[in-house]
């Protein structure tokens, strides 16, 4: 009886084990679920430069943003369930990262700023505090201790070995505050010692003081981090542009849609035909029709020659850099015949053929347009006798392009029949006088095969379709077509810079988008000590602005004084040493520049109507968008695309970085990335 009641070890521990997980919370006998994070970023914005900078970052790179503007009645309230939700039997945030005006704009003990701690605390998301002033409350020093509070302008930062071995690892380490005004304070901020728990990312010298403050850095605290900006800014200045991406990597924890590039591509138009040359007594070009009524049509004009070509392709290599050469056949065979039939430049230039890149630039450069009348100034589009504007007709039109292909296609040369340039960007409206495209412009362009053809960005900035064609926006360089020596390109500057008191046209004082020289440039300094600085500056601006859009320039700035190269110089060397060399210059062809503005704008288009979802578990990404748009997104190394069977490196690398503009696989409904663990 005794043994009849005894229990054995392993019964009596198999009971207690029971009995134990049956008095036990579930949540104490599974870990909770990990969540999901959706791929926006959450911004309050204050109306302030410094939000708005980092807003225009995530909207050029492709990065998804819900904004919420503090003083605009009825916003939402930022409460637990503006933030988060549970979805699928997953907790959800909403939000990847946030993006503040400073650390608490709020107000002290406000329930929204207490919202969002507990919001950051329980998913790991981190927070942008825009632009703030150095105190103990962002882990920094007030600046009356060791520090400094005032004007930045030309303050000489750098990378700290945490900011170079983080999210800034992309810049060479140098971060020069911009200082283009002797007259304008352009930058104000605090360079603060950093307290315990907060790393700098970015210090300076203290001014007046000694040993260097933090600019920027990392706020470890109370379970949450925060990047802390000490100093003011806007989207344009290059302080900014250079830090821009390393702060959407931080926010993001290096996943996020959207990606960025520095793209830089030169076209140099009218290659194998001259160019009119200015006159600096008459003050325009002749051979125009509002210059001289034909006065000065002796002027000699500008052609490269064979020496200038050798040259180009030794600069080329040199540089490490290719020009895409913007052909008009025609024009050059005309130029030949009418000076003895034989060109050197044309011989050099083919025997060098495999070291460009070549576009079609019509066989004798035409206006496409309409027919213009030149009988008044400015001139009009002709009219036929019904009041009819005349047009250059679709076989005209068709046959420059064609005529310039075949040449190329003889020659040997490198083409892309999909890829044009029209003369003067003719055929697209002209504002005032021609306020619509040649209607007969799209037809031959379809005629010819033609997919991207060229606009001038100055005029049209945004792509749009021609037709079938959509137009690739080109920035014009601040180099004129109509010189060759760095005195004609000074003068010509002079006149349109300078006030009509000071022997310029005046034009500067009359448009909104112009400013007046203080006085004209010297003739034998102002190039290379105004021009070529204030040039490369307008250029790089575009180049660290993930600006896909080509430059063009003039085979004339190849010759005589071949003033386009000292332009070039400086842009690539500073670039050079502003970048590591995990972030060179991206040099798309014509082509490729305009597929990625496309893709751009069914992005863009995608995410305003909502039908982007994006998110993370864990080390699984998953992104959904519309059949036929393709998706940016940026990942770290090591990062794999899931295929159907297996998995596949994902992207290409940049910055530190892996992206691309991704799509499902087949059998897919969705992309999705396997991070690194």
């Amino acid at each position: 009886m005794v043994q009849s009641i005894r229990m054995s070890r392993a019964a009596v521990a198999f009971a207690t084990a029971a009995l134990v997980s049956a008095v036990l919370p579930a949540s104490a006998a599974a870990a909770p679920p990990t969540p999901r994070i959706d791929l926006k970023v959450l911004v309050v914005d204050d109306g302030g430069s410094a939000v708005e900078a980092v807003t225009a970052e995530l909207k050029n790179t492709g990065v998804p943003y819900t904004e919420i503007e503090l003083g605009e009645y009825g916003r939402p309230v930022i409460d637990s369930a503006f933030l988060s939700d549970t979805v699928a039997g997953l907790p959800r945030a909403k939000y990847q990262g946030v993006v503040l005006p400073n650390e608490d704009p709020f107000g002290a003990g406000s329930a929204e700023m207490t919202a969002l701690v507990a919001y950051e605390k329980t998913y790991g998301i981190r927070q942008v505090d825009a632009y703030t002033w150095a105190h103990p409350g962002v882990g920094l020093d007030y600046t009356d201790s060791g520090g400094y509070s005032g004007v930045l302008d030309g303050a000489e930062a750098a990378l700290t070995p945490a900011g170079k071995a983080g999210p800034f690892g992309y810049l060479d380490g140098q971060v020069t505050f911009e200082d283009n005004s002797g007259v304008v304070d352009e930058s104000y901020g605090y360079v603060a010692r950093p307290r315990e728990g907060f790393t700098s990312y970015l210090d300076a010298p203290v001014t007046g003081g000694t040993g260097r403050g933090s600019l920027l850095g990392e706020y470890a605290h109370d379970g949450r981090r925060e990047l802390v900006v000490t100093f003011g800014y806007n989207q344009h200045q290059r302080q900014f542009r250079l830090l821009a991406r390393g702060i959407v990597e931080w926010l993001t924890q290096g996943v996020h849609l959207g990606q960025s590039r520095n793209y830089f591509s030169v076209h140099v138009d009218d290659v194998f035909a001259p160019d009119a040359r200015w006159d600096k007594q008459l003050n325009c070009t002749p051979g125009d029709f509002d210059c001289g009524d034909g006065e000065g049509e002796g002027t000699t004009p500008i052609r490269m020659t064979a020496a200038d070509a050798q040259y180009a392709a030794q600069w080329q290599r040199s540089s490490g850099f290719t020009l895409d050469m913007v052909y008009n056949a025609g024009a050059g065979e005309e130029w030949k015949a009418e000076n003895g039939g034989a060109d050197a430049l044309t011989e050099r230039l083919l025997a060098d053929r495999a070291q460009y890149r070549w576009i079609n630039h019509t066989y004798t450069h035409p206006f496409l347009g309409c027919v213009q009348d030149t009988s008044t100034v400015p001139w009009q589009c002709a009219k036929d006798a019904a009041g009819n504007t005349t047009w250059m007709s679709r076989a005209e039109i068709s046959a420059q392009i064609r005529d310039n292909h075949n040449w190329a296609l003889g020659k040997g040369l490198p083409v892309d029949r999909t890829e044009l340039v029209t003369g003067e960007h003719s055929g697209l409206k002209t504002l005032p006088q021609q306020p619509v495209d040649n209607p007969n412009l799209a037809p031959a362009l379809a005629d010819n095969g033609v997919k991207w053809t060229a606009s001038d960005n100055s005029r049209e900035p945004r792509q749009r379709a021609v037709g079938s064609a959509l137009t690739v926006p080109r920035h014009p360089m601040n180099v004129y077509y109509n010189v060759g020596t760095a005195a004609e390109m000074t003068d010509e500057y002079n006149w349109i810079y300078t006030s009509a008191e000071d022997g310029g046209s005046g034009v500067c004082a009359t448009n909104p988008a112009s400013t007046c020289l203080d006085e004209p440039l010297d003739e034998a300094t102002g190039y290379t000590g105004h021009i070529v600085p204030q040039e490369a500056r307008t250029a790089l601006g575009h180049v660290i602005g993930n600006d896909p859009r080509p430059h063009y320039v003039h085979q004339s700035n190849l010759a005589e004084e071949r003033i386009l190269y000292p332009v070039l110089d400086k842009l690539l060397a500073d670039y050079r040493g502003l970048f590591a060399d995990n972030a060179p210059i991206v040099n798309p062809r014509q082509s490729q520049a305009g597929t990625e503005l496309n893709r751009r704008t069914a992005w863009d288009k995608a995410l305003a109507d909502g039908k982007v979802t994006a998110y993370r578990v864990g080390t699984t990404v998953t992104v959904k968008a519309p059949a036929g748009v393709t998706a940016p997104v940026t990942a770290p190394e090591g990062t794999r695309k899931q295929l159907l069977l297996g998995t596949s490196a994902f992207g290409t690398a940049y910055a530190g970085q892996r992206s691309a503009w991704a799509a499902p696989e087949l059998l897919q409904s969705a992309i999705t990335l396997k991070l690194p663990a």
